[in-house]
């Protein structure tokens, strides 16, 4: 399905500013499969409880290193380096889901109980990771779930600067912790253009990356949405609800600082 308008990354692309690279989504048929590796071997079996130990901080340390690339890159940068080794993205995310198993609440579990709540909608999740919105609300709801790799069936590996969806074809647009490029507004910005006007815009994110809150609530509100609800409760995530009331300015300015990386400490 291809998108009525360009989005600002194809636009980029075509004017030579990304350089070299890849078209921004590669159809979900082309599901990564995970190597036998990555979901540990045999001779693992037989490793001494110190080895064990060993090997588990060189997983943390490779986590913590794709984690770093993640924030501190652009969204066609990381693109571009996961599609070039896509095992990347599943040490990524079996390093997130450790992390996940400490959390006293996912913020994707928030969402699908939002949704499970709701009429029929078109949902774009953006930032995905294995997709279990979908997987949990995908046959009350038409979702359209995007991460960098297309880890299964229900995903389409894209830059989520450049999602292939027509403009203003969605009703809600979710960013579950997915916020992470350094041009993350221009993720904004692309969900801004796919979702119709009345749909929502709703966002996670860690509260310590959020310096100024209502400077961050601003810039969203500078890409043509209103703020409706901030649910600060929670000590380690924030969650926005928006509106998406007018299109988005034909051009913005970025502010640095908006959101810090999120690095996990050396050990």
């Amino acid at each position: 399905m291809l998108a009525s308008k360009k989005s600002e990354a194809q636009q980029e692309q075509q004017t030579g500013s990304s350089g070299d690279l890849p078209r921004g989504a590669s159809k979900a048929d082309k599901v990564y499969k995970p190597s036998n590796a990555s979901k540990g071997s045999p001779q693992q079996a037989g490793l001494s409880t110190l080895q064990k130990k060993m090997q588990q901080k060189l997983k943390g340390a490779r986590f913590r290193w794709i984690n770093e690339a993640m924030y501190t890159e652009t969204g066609a940068h990381t693109f571009k380096m996961v599609q070039a080794d896509p095992s990347i993205f599943e040490e990524y995310h079996q390093g997130f889901a450790a992390q996940v198993q400490k959390w006293p609440v996912n913020p994707v579990d928030i969402f699908i109980g939002q949704l499970q709540g709701r009429t029929r909608a078109v949902v774009a999740d953006l930032g995905c990771g294995e997709a279990a919105l979908s997987a949990a609300v995908g046959a009350q709801h038409t979702v359209h779930s995007f991460d960098l790799v297309a880890h299964n069936e229900r995903i389409t590996a894209c830059n989520i600067a450049d999602v292939p969806l027509p403009d203003e074809s969605v009703d809600v647009a979710i960013f579950s912790l997915a916020l992470m490029g350094t041009d993350f507004i221009k993720f904004v910005r692309e969900a801004s253009r796919i979702l119709r006007t009345g749909g929502e815009l709703k966002i996670a994110e860690v509260v310590s990356r959020i310096a100024d809150v209502s400077a961050f609530v601003a810039a969203l509100e500078g890409q043509g949405f209103r703020l409706d609800h901030k649910d600060s409760r929670n000590k380690m995530f924030i969650m926005l609800d928006l509106t998406k009331i007018s299109a988005r300015p034909a051009t913005f300015r970025a502010v640095p600082g908006l959101l810090k990386p999120c690095i996990y400490k050396r050990r």
